[in-house]
């Protein structure tokens, strides 16, 4: 058998699929929902990834009973603990669509595109916050990344959920009064963010906060202090998370990589990403800081190369083709789904 590589990264709201050989060479690209594991179920989410597999094998001209490769590199949202990664690895290895497979939380797969060697901190600011590093040893720090209950703050849901706090406070008085309630009110289509509140309670509208995340940031470029704060928080909630990594791995003093990743991070330009450079300099003046400049399947589609030993013209091989595969620019409401 050909050796073939099953790249596979899961954000909370879309799923990517590469179909790689050992050369690098992309043979079947393919994207669908997000459905991670942990908030779906393991089965439904499971399937949802074998039918995304099975479609990249059929693109490929695989038959229906050939394994679609020799390696599965399934880089996950939701996968935030070791024992997470353990259940994952064996129900992914039971469905047979490769000889080996390797699961590890998807912010990994966002530092390997970001870098040649794999080695540095990556934050992903998307749905939801997240950062890993690894260092030249070898060694990981990462977080539980389980939300508020490990200390996480910050992603395009965070930035919803207290846009509506705000605007909600603005309007009965406990607040500061901030543009993000006309905005919000215009949003719902309503004339007081009270009815909108009720009508959530009552279930008779969704909240949705990636679909205000955006909103957060229109406000700030017009001036307004609240929504200005918000964004200064992220700002150094991403400092924080990028530099307490560098300190655990002891890269402050020496020339690393900082990626960032994630529909809040890649979509504002450098509203966010700016300062988080400038603040990141500060204290690490040799760190390189940038956003990552292919989607992080093409890292999980490298660290499965890596796994089978490909050469490294094969890295090349996927970086410099991968524009020929890329989807479509994302949409407006990607500034908080991406993840």
């Amino acid at each position: 058998m050909t050796d073939r590589v099953l790249a596979i990264d899961g954000g909370n709201s879309k799923t990517a699929v590469l179909l790689v050989d050992a050369d690098g060479k992309v043979l079947a690209q393919v994207r669908g929902p997000g459905a991670p594991p942990q908030t779906v179920g393991m089965k439904r989410g499971l399937d949802v990834f074998e039918g995304l597999a099975r479609e990249a094998a059929a693109q490929a001209g695989l038959s229906p009973d050939e394994p679609i490769a020799a390696h599965t590199a399934a880089f996950l949202a939701g996968a935030d603990l070791p024992r997470e990664e353990e259940d994952l690895t064996r129900a992914i290895s039971e469905r047979g669509w490769s000889t080996t497979t390797f699961v590890g939380n998807d912010t990994f797969a966002l530092l390997r595109a970001g870098t040649t060697s794999g080695v540095g901190v990556a934050v992903v600011c998307g749905a939801g916050i997240n950062a890993v590093g690894v260092a030249h040893d070898g060694r990981t720090h990462r977080f539980p990344a389980l939300g508020a209950i490990s200390g996480d703050w910050g992603g395009g849901g965070q930035l919803g959920n207290d846009a509506l706090w705000h605007a909600v406070r603005a309007e009965d008085g406990r607040g500061k009064p901030t543009e993000l309630l006309p905005a919000l009110l215009e949003h719902y289509g309503e004339t007081s963010i009270l009815t909108v509140v009720e009508k959530i309670h009552f279930e008779e509208i969704a909240l949705d906060p990636h679909a205000l995340c955006p909103l957060v940031f229109e406000v700030a470029a017009r001036g307004d202090a609240v929504a200005l704060a918000q964004i200064d928080r992220l700002v150094e909630e991403i400092v924080l998370l990028s530099t307490v990594s560098m300190r655990k791995l002891d890269l402050m003093d020496e020339p690393v990589d900082v990626i960032l990743g994630g529909g809040v991070l890649t979509n504002t330009g450098e509203v966010v990403v700016g300062p988080v450079r400038e603040k990141v300099l500060e204290v690490a003046p040799l760190a390189q800081v940038r956003v990552v400049d292919v989607p992080p399947v093409v890292g999980a589609a490298l660290a499965g190369l890596d796994f089978i030993g490909a050469s490294p013209g094969a890295e090349l091989r996927l970086r410099s083709a991968y524009d020929d595969h890329q989807p479509a620019a994302a949409s407006a409401l990607d500034v908080a789904a991406s993840g």
